[in-house]
């Protein structure tokens, strides 16, 4: 059973405060994982984590990541301005875009980012963009066909909208040598949210044996290996969590065989993970606000999808706690639902829960990351706030909740709107 990192007492603390719903981060909770992460793989002199901004795009939490030598990984220009205003570059940013318009090239190359080429054709878009090759450069493979280990088929490149071709890396990295480029890296992402300790050193492999092949048939020496994401969590409470120091061992392993025997034993790791630095680390909080009977039987809640899509776009599964009454049996069934006119607008289905009543507040689990980055105005329902539950047990607000103004905020030219305000 998963265990909230937030009493009901807190709970009713900060709502009086901040009203629900909210999104709630466990500051110890990231510092230990930032730590375990960074003596996972401590025995590669050039390692680094360059978090997914996409997850958690809060400067308050990334800026506790940096404490422990995380970079960011940016996937647009408006995520490269918010690490380049938190003090980011010279090589601690990331640029892993796609379909990526030429001012957002030049931004990157602005800001110090490494630059991590999608496709082929970028090779010469961004030359054309910055009038010159970067020094440092990477490019993203996609081998095709499916990611298969142990336990099964874990995703399918192949139908994948990212990445190169092997032999359209090795045209790449002979085009970018020509032109300049010095220190080159490879960077994939063949799987996500895997829930097993196999991942990391499997897709190692591939990237490590590419690594070689590249070398030999190009002349170019890697720099650095980005195996990305992909490393998940356990959102259901009988999986087992990964064990990061077991992973980074698997890595150890792979490197010192297959880069031991050709010399390539300065090649620097990088990873890119958002979901597991944060996901176990936050919650959304929501009060009880409505209950219904009829062929089911219904809670409604004060937050919706707009404040955690996963479960309407994914069908995805996150673990409700009912807070107060964590040693309760469990022996009601609930779809727990928000208020959009959307019928998939539902945080469970068929959920065996205590007795809920209305005023009773619920901790979604799991939402540290593409929890409240994920949110819309549909309907006009507004993002919430976002709270840091300090070390100390105090709080604060690193996000306010929108409010109409905000919702109205880029209609600021039309009379109508005026007289809304």
């Amino acid at each position: 059973m998963k265990k909230p990192f937030v009493t009901l007492e807190k709970v009713k603390e900060i709502a009086e405060k901040y009203p629900t719903p909210f999104h709630i981060y466990d500051e110890k909770g990231i510092r230990e994982n930032a730590r375990r992460v960074k003596e996972a793989f401590s025995w590669n002199k050039g390692f680094r984590e360059y978090f997914a901004v996409k997850a958690t795009p809060n400067p308050f939490i990334i800026n506790i990541l940096k404490e422990y030598g995380c970079g960011c990984d940016c996937s647009s220009v408006t995520e490269l301005m918010l690490a380049h205003e938190l003090g980011f570059g010279d090589g601690s940013i990331m640029f892993s875009s796609n379909c990526t318009p030429a001012e957002e090239f030049r931004y990157a190359a602005e800001v110090g980012a490494i630059i991590n080429l999608d496709d082929f054709t970028d090779v010469a878009g961004v030359e054309a963009a910055l009038g010159y090759v970067p020094k440092t450069i990477c490019c993203r493979y996609n081998p095709g066909g499916v990611f298969q280990m142990s336990n099964g088929i874990m995703d399918n490149p192949g139908d994948a909208k990212y990445g190169m071709s092997e032999e359209q890396m090795v045209e790449a990295f002979k085009i970018l040598k020509s032109k300049g480029a010095e220190h080159f890296g490879i960077h994939a992402f063949l799987a996500s949210n895997t829930v097993t300790n196999e991942y990391y050193p499997k897709l190692a492999r591939e990237l490590f044996a590419l690594a070689v092949r590249i070398k030999k048939q190009t002349g170019v020496e890697i720099s650095f290996i980005n195996l990305s994401g992909g490393v998940g969590v356990a959102y259901e409470p009988d999986q087992t969590p990964n064990d990061i120091a077991v992973i980074g061992d698997g890595v150890h392993k792979v490197y010192d065989e297959i880069f031991g025997p050709e010399g390539m034993n300065d090649v620097a790791i990088y990873t890119e993970m958002g979901r597991f630095m944060l996901a176990p680390y936050g919650a959304l909080i929501t009060k009880v606000i409505h209950e219904k009977h009829i062929y089911k039987e219904y809670i409604g809640c004060d937050a919706c999808a707009s404040n955690l899509m996963r479960p309407a776009i994914y069908g995805a599964y996150h673990h409700i706690t009912v807070l107060g009454k964590e040693d309760a049996p469990c022996d009601h069934k609930y779809d727990v639902t928000g208020s959009l006119c959307e019928n998939s607008d539902k945080f469970a289905i068929d959920r065996m829960l205590p007795k809920i009543e209305i005023g009773d507040y619920l901790n979604i689990h799991d939402t540290g990351a593409h929890g409240h980055s994920m949110g819309y105005q549909y309907n006009g329902r507004l993002r919430s706030a976002e709270i840091l539950l300090k070390e100390d047990g105090s709080f604060q607000l690193i996000r306010r909740a929108e409010t109409p103004k905000d919702y109205f905020a880029t209609l600021d030219f039309c009379d109508i709107v005026k007289g809304l305000l």
